[in-house]
């Protein structure tokens, strides 16, 4: 028993050990981007990037916000609707898919699951062409193309596919009894979903927000293409963060940590459903 212990314990302080070198090896990026973001321009530089400044400032956290302010409402604007909007979609189309079927049910489902596969780059023209086009026909210049609206409408549109699926297959877990019995309670197809499916969506629902408004705030291709300088979001906007004879490395270290507080936010809040509601998800197809 007394080796048996042993081993046990020498494995747990080796698990321990890999543990404790992974998380070193992930925060390394996080301290260069600290200790950089907090130096004068005259130090900041791929030499130094190791040391701790020598002179500690948070003008690149001044000059970051101000230049960054613009692009993060923009990006609240843009992540937040889309998410929501995305999240009740996929949740409906989830239900009916999964628990009232009809004929081609699946062929349909197949069908969405096809545009998960369409790369950005292949719809970018046409896309371009439509939202022109609602601007055209709506009289609202810069709305749809050129605005944050037709950046959302791309991002909800794009992500109905994958918000589908998740739903989908977590409504699946859910027993088809319960449905059952609201009917037999006088429950049609929305007070069933309302008073049943609704309230044990959490998990579903953490997943498909966390993936929709973290797709929706990094998007950077979508963005450059359907918007314009006023409806930048952080993306574009941490991208033009650049001298013109020299790189601000320290702004753009304190632009890139506020351009990423958002998502790690969302993450430590909804985090503990993720991976539930992914392996509810898995359990049946």
């Amino acid at each position: 028993m007394t080796a048996v212990a042993g081993r046990r314990a020498g494995f747990s302080w080796t698990r321990f050990g890999l543990l404790v070198v992974f998380v070193v090896i992930f925060l390394i990026p996080i301290y260069v981007l600290l200790v950089t973001s907090f130096k004068p321009l005259t130090e900041a530089d791929p030499g130094q990037a190791w040391n701790l400044p020598r002179t500690w400032t948070v003008e690149a956290w001044r000059v970051a916000w101000e230049k960054l302010a613009p692009g993060l409402w923009n990006s609240v604007l843009l992540a937040v609707p889309g998410s929501l909007i995305s999240c009740a979609l996929g949740s409906m189309n989830g239900y009916v898919l999964s628990k009232w079927r009809f004929p081609g049910a699946d062929v349909l489902f197949t069908l969405f699951l096809f545009g998960m596969f369409i790369p950005y780059q292949g719809v970018m023209i046409p896309l371009v062409q439509l939202l022109v086009g609602l601007n055209e026909l709506t009289g609202l210049q810069g709305v749809f193309y050129g605005g944050i609206p037709g950046l959302v409408l791309a991002h909800v549109v794009y992500g109905i596919p994958i918000c589908t699926l998740i739903f989908r297959n977590y409504y699946v877990t859910i027993p088809d009894e319960l449905i059952e019995a609201s009917r037999v309670d006088g429950a049609g197809m929305l007070r069933a979903y309302w008073s049943v499916v609704l309230p044990v969506s959490g998990p579903a629902i953490a997943v498909v927000v966390i993936w929709q408004f973290t797709s929706l705030w990094n998007d950077f291709l979508f963005a450059v293409f359907l918007t314009g300088p006023t409806s930048w979001p952080t993306t574009v906007m941490l991208n033009n963060i650049a001298g013109a004879q020299a790189t601000p490395y320290s702004q753009q270290m304190a632009a890139a940590i506020l351009a990423s507080i958002p998502t790690m936010l969302i993450y430590v809040l909804l985090g503990r459903f993720f991976m539930r509601g992914l392996m509810a998800g898995a359990l049946k197809g």
